[in-house]
């Protein structure tokens, strides 16, 4: 199956697969990771249509993300079949990987696997060649995201959705992914931190949803900074403006890659042989044993070095 969970997903631009402006505006942008939407960002009457708009926007190619996806329609639906074995059939060796939304139970991860696996062959496309994302967006998903998580080997991240979990959850707030009103603490800390470890658990990457309020930067790159604290991989853009914040965000500072660069060499230096095998040590006047370099070694593993 995939062995590409690790490619950078820093930035992950939405775009609606009904709009050749927006395909095409996309195709140019600074961003790890495009995805062309076939579920919420498409009107109802108009999402068969776009599948092949999606096709052929697949074929022609030439976005700068090295990161090309297709976010079909969840299995409460009926277009999800189609969705899959139309954009894989029609363009499976230019598509990466699939964003299965709404995921609420292992069998509807279990059962997008079995019919890409299908695709595949039917496309000629070698079988593995194409991942999954998975959307965690209501109490029913979240509560079954270890399962999930592990439910197919073409997984390469789990996506938190805070629209559907706002409105599944009784969330009053109207804005997706800010603050929400009268709570004293962050109201996204527990689904974040669930999906997070589940995402760890099997080698997974972790991915926050979007911020949708597009004129506000700062509640982007505070939303941004807190989970990028957390640990996870990348964030949802909703617009070009917020492309910038992302990268930079999820990106290791300098002086923090130096730090971690630091102390992986005086570590392996200490504990070889010829160093005298020592198994803790003083960097920059901080104590410094296997699990600090495990976590200097995870920062250059995710600043590319």
């Amino acid at each position: 199956m995939s062995d590409r969970r690790f490619r950078p997903r820093r930035t992950v631009l939405a775009t609606p697969g009904s709009s050749d402006r927006f395909i095409a505006r996309s195709r140019d942008l600074e961003i790890d990771c495009v995805f062309l939407d076939l579920e919420d960002g498409v009107a109802e009457s108009v999402k068969v249509e776009s599948r092949a708009r999606i096709t052929e926007a697949l074929k022609t190619g030439g976005w700068r993300a090295d990161t090309v996806c297709v976010r079909v329609n969840g299995w409460t639906t009926p277009w999800t079949s189609q969705d899959i074995w139309s954009v894989v059939t029609g363009a499976g060796g230019h598509l990466d990987a699939i964003i299965l939304p709404k995921v609420r139970i292992p069998g509807e991860v279990i059962a997008a696997d079995l019919l890409i696996r299908q695709a595949e062959i039917a496309a000629g496309v070698p079988v593995g060649r194409i991942g999954l994302e998975l959307q965690i967006e209501d109490p029913i998903g979240l509560t079954n995201v270890d399962a999930i998580a592990a439910a197919s080997p073409r997984t390469e991240a789990l996506v938190y959705g805070p629209g559907d979990w706002m409105a599944t959850s009784g969330m009053r707030e109207l804005t997706v992914g800010s603050r929400v009103p009268g709570y004293p603490g962050d109201a996204f800390h527990h689904v974040l931190i669930r999906i997070l470890m589940a995402a760890r658990a099997n080698g997974l990457q972790a991915i926050d949803g979007p911020f949708v309020a597009i004129r506000d930067l700062e509640g982007f790159e505070e939303a941004a900074t807190k989970v990028a604290a957390l640990g996870y991989d990348g964030k949802w853009v909703v617009h070009p403006s917020q492309a910038e914040a992302g990268n930079r965000i999820f990106t290791p500072g300098i002086e923090v890659i130096a730090r971690a660069r630091r102390v992986v060499d005086a570590y392996e230096t200490a504990t070889s042989q010829a160093g005298g095998a020592i198994g803790a040590i003083v960097v920059d006047d901080e104590m410094v044993d296997e699990a600090g370099v495990k976590v200097a070694r995870a920062v250059l593993a995710r600043a590319g070095g």
